[in-house]
C-alpha cells in the first residue's frame, strides 16, 4: 500500500469562447517542465498548494500563466478526474471551465509554453494529453466524475 495522504491535487481551466459561431478552448503547447512535453494541455493547470481552496487555486494558476484576472464567480466547476499514471502517481485533477470573454490570454511563462491556440470544440489535437481530452468528453457530457489510468481487476 503506497503512502497515506499522498495522492497530489491539481486543477485546470478550460477556457471558452465562441468564435463565428463556433465553441472553441484555449489550449497550451507543454515545454520544459518535465512532464508530456511537446503535447497540448488545458490553457492553464497546476497544483493545488497548501491552505489554497481549489478555485483559488484556478484562478492563481490563470493569473501566473495566462495573464487572466479570473474572480470566483467566472469560475465553475466541469469534472473531477481521479487519476493515476504509469509511474504510480495518483493525482486529484478538478476541471474548472471560464467564459474568456473578452480577455486576452497570453503566454506569461515562456519557459513552460511554447504556443497557446484556439482549437474548436470537435477539433482537438491528436496530441492533446488523453486524461485532459477525456476530461473534457466528461464535461460536455454532463459527466462529473470519472476515474483515468487504473487498471480494473
Amino acid at each position: 500500500m503506497g503512502e497515506r495522504y499522498k495522492t497530489a491535487s491539481a486543477v485546470m481551466l478550460l477556457l471558452l469562447r465562441t468564435q463565428k459561431g463556433k465553441r472553441e478552448i484555449l489550449l497550451q503547447k507543454r515545454q520544459n517542465t518535465g512532464y508530456a512535453d511537446g503535447m497540448w494541455d488545458c490553457g492553464a493547470s497546476g497544483h493545488v498548494e497548501e491552505g489554497e481552496t481549489m478555485r483559488v487555486a484556478m484562478a492563481r494558476e490563470a493569473a501566473e500563466e495566462l495573464g487572466l484576472s479570473l474572480s470566483y464567480a467566472d469560475l465553475h466547476f466541469a469534472t473531477f478526474v481521479h487519476k493515476t499514471s504509469p509511474d504510480g502517481t495518483t493525482y486529484i485533477n478538478v476541471f474548472f471551465y471560464a467564459e474568456c470573454g473578452e480577455a486576452q490570454p497570453r503566454i506569461c511563462e515562456q519557459d513552460k509554453c511554447a504556443a497557446l491556440r484556439w482549437f474548436p470544440l470537435d477539433a482537438l489535437p491528436e496530441t492533446l494529453l488523453a486524461d485532459r481530452k477525456a476530461a473534457l468528453e466528461n464535461f460536455r457530457a454532463g459527466i462529473p466524475y470519472s476515474e483515468f489510468g487504473w487498471i480494473m481487476r
